[in-house]
């Protein structure tokens, strides 16, 4: 995965769906940067203008986006899109 297409994860600590994602991205071997939005609000006002939303997580490689996912939704997402690994 190149560096424009590194994953950026948005989440709000304690959010179930987030801490799911975020060990799931962890298990998996992805690197991701993760952004703290409750603690950062100059993120939080980002991601809601990026999703449109302001349900966490929100996903972000290069210019895709996934926003308000379970687990399932971004393991469709990142087959979709054909996002792996590396190495794989």
């Amino acid at each position: 995965m190149s560096s424009e297409n590194q994953l950026i994860v948005y989440i709000k600590p304690g959010c179930p769906w987030c801490v799911d994602a975020v060990a799931y991205l962890r298990k998996e071997g992805f690197p991701f940067e993760e952004v703290d939005v409750i603690s950062d609000p100059e993120q939080y006002r980002y991601m809601q203008k990026i999703s449109g939303q302001t349900c966490a997580p929100t996903l972000t490689c290069g210019d895709l986006l996934l926003a308000d996912f379970d687990v399932d939704e971004m393991i469709e997402f990142f087959d979709e899109h054909n996002i792996t690994t590396p190495g794989k």
